[in-house]
């Protein structure tokens, strides 16, 4: 490659980290406790409906 061409890698990334690093106004926020409780709660649900179903 010569000098004078620029591939582009770096300089076209660039934008996409500052895109996603931007925290939008109208998102929806969950904390990470409730996904946590959720997950555990649901998993808990399950095995009680797979001991009901025996």
């Amino acid at each position: 490659m010569s000098s004078g061409q620029n591939s582009g890698g770096l300089m076209s990334s660039a934008g996409l980290v500052r895109y996603f690093d931007a925290e939008d106004r109208n998102a929806i926020r969950v904390d990470p406790k409730t996904v946590v409780a959720f997950g555990i709660l649901f998993g808990v649900g399950i095995q009680v409906l797979n001991i009901i179903t025996l």
